[in-house]
């Protein structure tokens, strides 16, 4: 059992962590630091570095010397772009600065804190973002796909990070679709690639490996596997770090089916078993941080250290530990959440706010555990409960209802329930986009007033009948899945109202 913990500034001396961005890179320098370089960030493309001494516990931001032919300290601000640690050495290529696609090749020796830009030779690949790419044992590096601003690409180019020679490799057979946004990881003598969005944008969910990478007899060549097990969904902008035996694959997004222009955001952890090989679902004893993509996910021992992200509204800058339950850290699960890293204000810190302005006595006279079975709701009791709104001052909600009745009813609470009788005898076809916010609030608001407020009783008494309300717990509509739609449409028919 893992579970996710929210970090505090107890876990952190220095400076305070990186500030809220997307798109940036985090690689471990051996087992001695994590550098997280770049990002985006309210449209503004950074440059900085921030540096996580693992030992130490301090986050630190090194004077940098290296300068291009215009004097410029280190690479422009860039993000999207692919970072690749060998030995001391981080190795920045391409992503994307405002409209532009860049093609510059850097170094940073985390020595002495020199960035140097590489003049490489050989097949030089065209400037592109969304990229992704390995390291190759201890000298080389592998990169595959991305987007030059005209098309996805399926091209693969090795560098030797010793003589700065790029080569195209040349590979037959079946080919996996370009794409974009995936990830590329070596596992062993393979490069495994997965998701990203393909030519005429679909997203992905396909699993690639690559041979011919290692010096050998094997000529190079991409087979496509279809692993058994609990499969992930297709998604691009999600990550895959190396953890022990597996692979563990976090977040991203994907769209699809009737809601084709609405993307959806994932905060669900996969693991890929190296021994089995299988995919398999890592279990979670509490809820997950809000769901992103374009995050970073770095591994320090036993525990993994998730930084920013972006769901489409909201960048984020909230760092989250996700460690075993033996971990110390996974003790403050019985505590209250920490309120002092700042967090964009979202579900998440309305969420806080909620639980902290909420009365003690209700906490020690509500039996939630036999609730949340009852509910078949998995989560702790810290974030268990979530801010419910008042349909009076749902302005989405309200806005919706009154499009709807015009000037045939007099009153708010009229309009209201017009809505509600013309959701509860609709498709799910018939439910458009802009309805799903308020319709799942007012699922919630429903759930909370029948079954929350009015079941203490009843549970007392041991009346009341199974019950299951699995959207209850879900912090927006963004982390709704588009088959989720018909089952949240048919569980809010069976409510009071």
């Amino acid at each position: 059992m893992h579970y996710w913990v929210r970090a505090t500034r107890d876990d952190f001396h220095g400076t305070t962590p990186p500030q809220h961005r997307s798109g940036h890179s985090a690689v471990n320098i051996g087992k001695s630091k994590v550098v997280v370089f770049g990002g985006l960030v309210d449209k503004n493309f950074l440059s900085d570095i921030s540096v996580f001494d693992i030992d130490a516990k301090i986050w630190f931001k090194p004077e940098c010397t290296g300068s291009d032919s215009n004097g410029v300290v280190g690479p422009s601000p860039r993000a999207f772009h692919v970072a690749v640690s060998i030995d001391c050495h981080m190795f920045i290529f391409g992503g994307r600065s405002g409209g532009k696609r860049l093609g510059d090749f850097w170094v940073l020796d985390t020595d002495i804190w020199q960035w140097s830009e590489l003049t490489s030779f050989g097949d030089l690949p065209s400037p592109r973002d969304f990229a992704a790419a390995s390291a190759v044992g201890n000298r080389k590096i592998v990169m595959y796909g991305g987007w030059d601003g005209k098309k996805w690409l399926s091209d693969v180019y090795v560098l030797d990070t010793i003589s700065l020679e790029w080569m195209e490799l040349s590979v037959s057979g079946t080919l996996p679709h370009p794409r974009c946004g995936h990830t590329a990881t070596m596992l062993e003598k393979r490069l495994l690639v997965y998701g990203g969005r393909g030519g005429g944008g679909p997203i992905m969910g396909d699993l690639w490996a690559l041979k011919g990478l290692i010096e050998g007899n094997e000529a190079p060549g991409w087979t496509q596997l279809k692993l058994p097990g609990q499969a992930p969904s297709p998604r691009c902008g999600h990550t895959v770090t190396f953890g022990g035996h597996n692979l563990l694959m976090f977040g991203g997004h994907g769209t699809g089916g009737w809601l084709s222009r609405y993307d959806i955001y994932y905060n669900d952890c996969i693991i890929l078993d190296r021994v089995s090989a299988q995919w398999k679902r890592l279990p979670i004893g509490n809820e997950s941080p809000p769901a992103r993509a374009y995050h970073s996910m770095t591994v320090i021992g036993s525990r993994y250290l998730l930084i920013g992200g972006f769901d489409g509204k909201t960048t984020y800058g909230d760092p989250w530990w996700l460690v075993p339950q033996e971990d110390p850290i996974a003790n403050r699960l019985t505590a209250s959440p920490p309120r002092n890293i700042p967090e964009s204000k979202d579900a998440a810190s309305l969420n806080d706010d909620f639980q902290s302005q909420s009365k003690e006595s209700q906490t020690e006279n509500f039996p939630f555990s036999e609730l949340q079975k009852r509910l078949q709701v998995s989560v702790s009791l810290s974030n268990s409960r979530l801010p419910i709104v008042n349909e009076l001052e749902d302005k989405e909600l309200l806005e919706l209802a009154s499009a709807l009745t015009g000037d045939k009813v007099s009153t708010n609470s009229q309009a209201i329930e017009a809505l509600r009788e013309q959701w509860k005898k609709s498709e799910s076809s018939l439910v458009k986009l802009k309805e799903l916010g308020p319709l799942l609030r007012d699922y919630q608001r429903l759930v909370h007033r029948h079954h929350i407020e009015g079941s203490a009783s009843n549970l007392q008494s041991g009346s009341g009948e199974h019950v299951t309300y699995q959207f209850y717990h879900i912090k927006n509509d963004s982390q709704l899945r588009i088959d989720d739609i018909p089952k949240l449409l048919a569980e809010y028919k069976e409510l009071p109202i």
